[in-house]
């Protein structure tokens, strides 16, 4: 069985990170580490209970992404992500309105 432990130095460098380079204004970073923390314990639980052949175990939300997967050695890769956005992105195109394409015409015509 996996603890959360084995992955302490991987959360360290992800609270560090947050703190320094992330601007977010709904978590402080401890809220942050308490996020990582519930999402590392998912991604344990997916992983010890992941199917036959498969390789990972994923846990996110809305901000963080964490994935553990198999090596070579007994302890599982530990990745944590940020799902980065901006408040200054275009919103998409509503999905009822297409997007105008140009058709040109074929040489010749």
């Amino acid at each position: 069985m996996i603890a959360i432990e084995t992955f302490k130095r991987e959360l360290a460098a992800a609270v560090k990170n947050y703190d320094r380079y992330v601007v977010c204004l709904q978590k402080t970073p401890e809220e942050f580490e308490a996020t990582v923390t519930s999402l590392l314990l998912k991604a344990i639980k997916a992983y010890e209970s992941r199917a036959t052949g498969m390789r990972h175990g994923i846990a996110l939300d809305k901000e963080v992404t964490v994935i553990l997967s198999q090596s070579d050695e007994a302890r599982p890769l530990c990745g944590i992500y940020f799902n980065l956005s901006s408040p200054y992105k275009k919103e998409s195109l509503p999905k009822t309105v297409q997007p105008f394409v140009e058709k040109l015409p074929k040489p010749g015509e």
